[in-house]
């Protein structure tokens, strides 16, 4: 269905196409309790983060997209009537995010990941320097 509303694709489109999947939960086993409830998939909202920062969207409005946009919907592998999640839940994943090394590591497997797909040339240099990362981070926490 999203093919059909968007057949020249859009860009979250691709990152699921070209990706499939770019993170996955077994990356963030480390940031959460073993035991308690499930909550909901810490790569989703890796992969959220990613779309809200190459759209410049507030959490609110990257909250309302994986609601209602049928690209985000498909780019996070998530049925059209899924509901979504409150806002204030991205900015506790940030939270996480923010603790220790998390960014660097987390920046590292990204790499890895597009070096893989052949997005990122494994014999280049390849940045994974993540403070201008944890600087948008904070800036995201104060808008």
């Amino acid at each position: 269905m999203a093919r059909a509303s968007n057949p020249r694709g859009t860009a979250a489109m691709w990152m699921r196409d070209r990706l499939d999947e770019l993170f996955v939960d077994e990356d963030f086993a480390v940031w959460y309790p073993a035991d308690g409830r499930p909550g909901l998939s810490p790569a989703r909202l890796a992969l959220v983060s990613v779309l809200q920062y190459t759209e410049n969207l507030t959490d609110r409005q990257a909250a309302e997209a994986v609601r209602c946009r049928m690209d985000w919907k498909y780019c996070l592998g998530l049925e059209l009537d899924d509901a979504g999640f409150d806002f204030s839940v991205l900015s506790e994943f940030r939270d996480r995010l923010a603790e220790g090394d998390r960014a660097d590591r987390l920046l590292a497997v990204m790499v890895e990941r597009l070096a893989a797909a052949g997005l990122v040339n494994r014999r280049g240099r390849v940045r994974t320097d993540s403070t201008h990362v944890l600087a948008a981070v904070r800036r995201l926490k104060s808008g």
